[in-house]
């Protein structure tokens, strides 16, 4: 086989034509000192590593599950070609757990005076700031015998945003909002609702909304149309305490609260309220406050983006008195919290008279698909202990929830992938009732 490269140069310089002899000084540097003169000269010809320059361009925000293009512009300003090896180093969550050694490392050349761009391609698999690390590159001569290596800094930080796949129910809950709206052929009647124009009665009308002044000055039955009030204030909270933290499949319930607020935050907008946040847990983690609609759901995005959960106890309290500083009018305030039973009953049942008597309460929380799992599972012995532990667990929670109902709460329980629906549905019930 043929050898190429710096295989073949070593095997041409570890042959030479010495002969036959002893071991001796003589012997060793008449072989060795044609090598060392060649690692000598691919040393002295690799460019200096120290002098590169290097910039940073690319995204700085991501959605978790997408990919971010970083790209790094090394500069070589000595009068040598950069051979080089470079790793551009992040933390380990910015990449699929596996593919870090390749999206990683990268191969150039730079000629002297000239400038080459190598893309880093993360993929981050969590929330939050990811910063670049440092970058090291490796410089080799002509030969590929030796080489120089150092390390620069480059600071650069992606944000990776919540991915918001609760997104896709947008486009139904609008149509809905539009009937309630008043903007199709079906109007809706509630306690507290604007009057918004005058049509023709038909069959299955309210027969209250009749206006007879209307009728009278024409030949057909004119009824009242009305529209939900707009401009209402609505004050999402996001508990942050310890109980966020159980993880319900593959992501922790704080994760599963934040995607319910965020289509319920767009869903507010598009009706004309305004939205506020408020994460919450022994202090104020993240505040959104004053928004307009059309940077309400960016803002919110982007102060999610860092919220982790707190292993402290929540401060019901304290959170009682900062959503009624941030709210000193009528508003729906949405908890977000657990329906666990004891964090309710010694924490918030105390002080929700509070904010039931001045606001409107509703409180949604996530609910384990693992239990009602349980609950249904039969056939050997630990299947029916497993379903009486679940049976048990769901009826502590039904019990929770009829307590809040109680005291005037509304109360969404639901899976991690029914939450956000189901939360924007009792927007939406709320709304038509005329509750807001």
């Amino acid at each position: 086989m043929a050898l190429t490269g710096r295989a073949a140069l070593l095997a041409a310089l570890g042959s030479l034509p010495v002969g036959i002899w002893e071991p001796s000084w003589t012997g060793i540097l008449a072989v060795n000192a044609p090598l060392a003169l060649a690692c000598a000269c691919d040393f002295a010809l690799a460019a200096p590593v120290r002098r590169l320059g290097l910039t940073r361009s690319g995204d700085t925000s991501v959605r978790l599950g997408d990919t971010a293009d970083v790209t790094l512009t090394i500069t070589n300003p000595t009068r040598r070609p950069l051979r080089a090896r470079l790793r551009d180093a992040w933390p380990p969550s910015s990449w699929q757990p596996g593919t870090e050694t390749t999206a990683s490392r990268h191969r150039l050349t730079v000629p002297p005076g000239e400038r080459r761009r190598v893309t880093t391609r993360l993929r981050p698999t969590r929330r939050g700031d990811r910063q670049a690390d440092r970058i090291t590159i490796r410089s080799y001569g002509p030969l590929g015998l030796f080489a120089r290596q150092g390390t620069h800094k480059a600071p650069w930080t992606v944000r990776v945003l919540p991915p918001f796949t609760s997104r896709k129910h947008l486009p139904s809950k609008l149509a809905r909002l539009r009937e309630l709206d008043g903007r199709t052929s079906v109007f809706t009647r509630g306690e507290g609702t604007e009057f918004d124009s005058l049509r023709e009665y038909v069959p299955g009308d309210d027969t209250r909304s009749i206006d007879w002044r209307a009728t009278a000055r024409q030949t057909a039955v004119a009824v009242r149309t009305w529209r939900p009030e707009r401009d209402r204030h609505i004050l999402l909270v996001l508990d942050t305490g310890r109980t966020s933290a159980g993880r319900v499949g593959d992501a922790p319930r704080l994760d599963a609260s934040m995607d319910a607020a965020l289509l319920l935050a767009a869903l507010a907008s598009r009706a004309g309220d305004r939205v506020d946040l408020l994460a919450y847990d022994r202090r104020v983690r993240a505040l959104v406050q004053g928004r307009t609609a059309g940077d309400v759901l960016p803002s919110l995005v982007n102060a999610m983006a860092t919220l982790e959960p707190e292993l402290v106890e929540t401060d019901a309290r304290g959170l009682t008195a900062t959503a009624l500083r941030m709210s000193p009018r009528r508003s729906l305030i949405v908890l977000l919290t657990t329906l666990d039973a004891a964090p309710i009953e010694e924490g918030l049942l105390p002080v929700l008279a509070q904010l039931t008597q001045r606001h409107t309460v509703l409180l949604a929380s996530v609910a384990d698909p693992h239990i009602a799992d349980m609950a249904t599972a039969r056939g050997n012995v630990d299947a029916v202990y497993e379903a009486a532990a679940a049976a048990h667990a769901q009826s502590e929670r039904h019990r929770t929830a009829e307590q809040l109902r109680r005291h005037g709460v509304t109360v969404v329980d639901a899976t991690p992938d029914d939450l956000a629906p189901a939360l924007a549905d009792a927007y939406l019930a709320l709304k038509a009732a005329g509750r807001l």
